[in-house]
C-alpha cells in the first residue's frame, strides 16, 4: 500500500504485479479506482459550461454514451484529462485524484453567469473496474444489464450484485471491460461479488503496478507523467479529442495558434532494441545528445522488450526514428514506434 493523491492505495496483491498483468491480458482482473473524481453538472446550461471546460464536443453525445476529452488552460496546456458521461438529466465528469481540488475549484469559476448546479459526488461513489477478455462473461450472472448490448464508450443503468450501479464499457487496459459506478457503501459488497464469481476463471484483485504497465503497453497517457499544463493537447498525441468547430471553448485560440506553427516536441512511443529497463527520468538520447526524458517506461510484461513514452523534438518524432534511452551509464539503443505497442488487446471499439 503506497499514498496516492491522498489515499491508501495498492501498488500489488499477493499475486504480484507480473501475475495480475497477466491475468488481465489472459483473463480479467479487477481495480479499484474509488479515488477518481465525479462531478455532476445540471441545469438549462450544463451543456454550455461542458463545452467551455472541455475541448472535445459533449453536444455530440446520447444519453448513454461518454467521450474521452481534456481540460485546457488559455495557454493551451492541459489542466487535466477526464471522461464524460451523458446521463438523462445531466453530465457526470470523471476526472484524476490527484487534480480533483483544482478542477472543482477551476470549473466552478467557469460556470460563474450560467444556469447550472454543480455537485462534487466524488466521496459517494465507488469505482470498480473490471477488465480483461473474460470480464462479460465473468459480470454477466451478476447484472441485469445486458451487457452485450452496451457499445464500446457507453454505459447503462441496472444492478450489479443487487445494488444500483452504472455500468459503461471503458477502460484503461486495452482490453475489454467494464467501469461500475456505485454508492460508496456498497463497494465491498460488489468488489467481493465480482471476485469471487471471477476466481474460478483466473480473475485477480489487481493494483497501480499492473494498471501503469497495462495502460503504458497500449500507450495511454497518465496525468501528471504525459500530460500536464507544460503540454497541449498537440504535443501530447491528443489532437484527436480537440474539436475545433464546435465554438470556443478554454485554450482554443492557443491551441490554433500551435496548429498553424506547429509544436516544438511531441510526445512518442520509444522500443528498446536491447534489453534494458527504461524508467521516468531517464534521459532521450540522438547521435550522442539529451534531446528528452522518459515520462513513463517499463518491461513490457507482454512483449518481453523495454517500451517507453517521452517527449523529444518534433523532427526526432517520425516512426523508424533512430533513437536511445540511457540507463545508468550506458545508452540503450532504440527507435521511435507507432503506438500502441501491443496490439492483441480485446477490447470492443
Amino acid at each position: 500500500m503506497v499514498p496516492f493523491a491522498g489515499y491508501e492505495m495498492p501498488v500489488q496483491y499477493p499475486a504480484g504485479i507480473t501475475a495480475e498483468h497477466h491475468a488481465v491480458r489472459e483473463v480479467a482482473g479487477l481495480f479499484d479506482v474509488s479515488h477518481m473524481g465525479e462531478f455532476l453538472v445540471r441545469g438549462p446550461q450544463a451543456i454550455d459550461l461542458v463545452q467551455r471546460v472541455s475541448v472535445n464536443d459533449a453536444a455530440s453525445l446520447v444519453v448513454g454514451q461518454c467521450q474521452y476529452s481534456a481540460m485546457c488552460a488559455e495557454d493551451g496546456g492541459i489542466r487535466d484529462d477526464l471522461v464524460i458521461y451523458r446521463m438523462r438529466d445531466h453530465f457526470m465528469l470523471v476526472v484524476n485524484a490527484s487534480r480533483r481540488e483544482e478542477d472543482w475549484a477551476w470549473i466552478s469559476e467557469h460556470s460563474e453567469g450560467l444556469d447550472v448546479a454543480l455537485e462534487d459526488r466524488s466521496d459517494d461513489l465507488g469505482l470498480l473496474a473490471l477488465q480483461g477478455p473474460r470480464a462479460q462473461e465473468i459480470l454477466d450472472p451478476l447484472t441485469d444489464v445486458d451487457l452485450g448490448g452496451i457499445a464500446y464508450y457507453h454505459f447503462a443503468e441496472g444492478s450489479v450484485a443487487g445494488c444500483a450501479a452504472t455500468i459503461s464499457r471503458t477502460g484503461y487496459t486495452g482490453e475489454d471491460g467494464f467501469e461500475l459506478y456505485v454508492a460508496e457503501g456498497d463497494t465491498i459488497a460488489v468488489w467481493n461479488a465480482v471476485l469471487e464469481r471471477g476466481r474460478r476463471a483466473g480473475l485477480l484483485p489487481s493494483g497501480l503496478g499492473a494498471r501503469d504497465s497495462l495502460r503504458l503497453e497500449v500507450g495511454f497517457a497518465l496525468y501528471g507523467n504525459e500530460l500536464d499544463e507544460e503540454h497541449t493537447p498537440l504535443a501530447g498525441r491528443l489532437g484527436w479529442v480537440v474539436k475545433w468547430d464546435k465554438g470556443e471553448f478554454c485554450g482554443r485560440d492557443a491551441l490554433v495558434r500551435q496548429k498553424e506553427a506547429g509544436v516544438p516536441e511531441r510526445l512518442v512511443g520509444i522500443r528498446l532494441t536491447e534489453r534494458g529497463f527504461p524508467r521516468p527520468g531517464y534521459p532521450i538520447v540522438h547521435d550522442g545528445h539529451e534531446v528528452g526524458s522518459v515520462t513513463s517506461g517499463t518491461l513490457s510484461p507482454s512483449l518481453g522488450y523495454g517500451v517507453a513514452l517521452g517527449y523529444v523534438p518534433a523532427e526526432l518524432s517520425s516512426p523508424d526514428t533512430q533513437i536511445g534511452v540511457r540507463v545508468r551509464d550506458r545508452v540503450i539503443p532504440g527507435v521511435v514506434v507507432r503506438l500502441p505497442f501491443y496490439t492483441e488487446g480485446s477490447v470492443r471499439r
